[in-house]
């Protein structure tokens, strides 16, 4: 399938512009490792957009023929993590024949791990996505993050590993999920204007044996922005307090001081993807559990 990089929210999606490059992205698993990697170069360049084919689970030699025929149609950068040999040297084949670069983008950290523990891979597909212990603190993680979004099961805040508030189209719900995949659980609720946070998410403190509250804000004529396009998707064309620029200010100022009086940690989302927010959060969260031992 092809598919346009971008961070997966409405509000953030880019505009297809400049040189357009084909990136076949070939896994014999999931291909998380080698399109993280792929975005990770791709966006590293002005004025370039990657057209991503992501080719998955490709495991027989019937499959990687279809993706040798996809790649003829549309020869581009060839990224693959595969393990087997035949498969490896034949993807390989093709590429040179066709003049296109072909990288194996997990050879050289194996490589290197090979040298220092001295023994070999398993040369295993998937092995990181094998069902065991951590593989379903994730399931639950996500479970916990669909039951308690934008205020629900409030009665379960406990429960939490994390708790996020924020005005409303403060990527939230989103950062919430990203969160769950590194088997977090996390809640999210929103500041209401007028209405404040529920006595629930009050009842929280800073301290370590409960969850970390962190609450997340932006700037206020970006938000006032983002919800106007929000409204336009919904075809609600009222001119509300939701989209006035004074009004938002307000929200954001009146949930910052909130955060502040509890010792809760502000994040500024303005100019930071959902990764970079999760992995804030997590250094946090990380600083918060380290308390919580040190006190054993």
């Amino acid at each position: 399938m092809s598919v346009e990089f971008g961070d997966g929210s409405e509000d953030n999606k880019p505009e297809r512009k400049g040189e357009v490059v084909h990136l076949h992205l070939v896994s014999d698993s999931t291909g998380e490792t080698v399109h993280g990697l792929a975005r990770a170069c791709i966006v590293q360049f002005e004025d370039v957009a990657g057209e991503e084919h992501l080719w998955t689970l490709i495991r027989t030699p019937s499959q990687l023929d279809k993706v040798l025929e996809g790649i003829r149609k549309a020869p581009g950068i060839v990224m693959f993590t595969l393990v087997n040999d035949e498969m490896r040297e034949k993807l390989a084949l093709a590429c040179r024949e066709l003049r296109i670069p072909c990288l194996s983008v997990l050879d050289p950290f194996i490589t290197s791990f090979e040298t220092y523990l001295g023994r070999p891979s398993r040369d295993q597909p998937g092995r990181q996505h094998e069902m065991d212990t951590e593989y379903f603190a994730r399931i639950e993680a996500m479970q916990y993050a669909l039951a308690h979004d934008d205020g629900q099961g409030l009665w379960n805040l406990p429960n939490a590993d994390v708790v996020v508030i924020g005005v409303s189209r403060t990527s939230k719900t989103p950062t919430c999920i990203y969160l769950a995949n590194r088997g977090v659980r996390a809640a999210n609720v929103p500041f209401v204007p007028g209405m404040g946070l529920p006595r629930e998410v009050l009842a929280l403190g800073d301290r370590p044996h409960e969850p970390l509250v962190v609450g997340l804000t932006k700037d206020p004529a970006q938000l006032v922005q983002i919800r106007k396009n929000r409204m336009r998707m919904l075809a609600e064309t009222e001119e509300t307090d939701y989209v006035d620029l004074e009004t938002v200010r307000q929200e954001v100022t009146a949930c910052r001081r909130i955060c502040s009086e509890r010792r809760w940690p502000v994040i500024d989302v303005s100019r930071r993807s959902i990764e970079e927010t999760a992995a804030t959060i997590m250094k946090h969260y990380e600083r918060h559990i380290g308390r919580a031992a040190g006190r054993k």
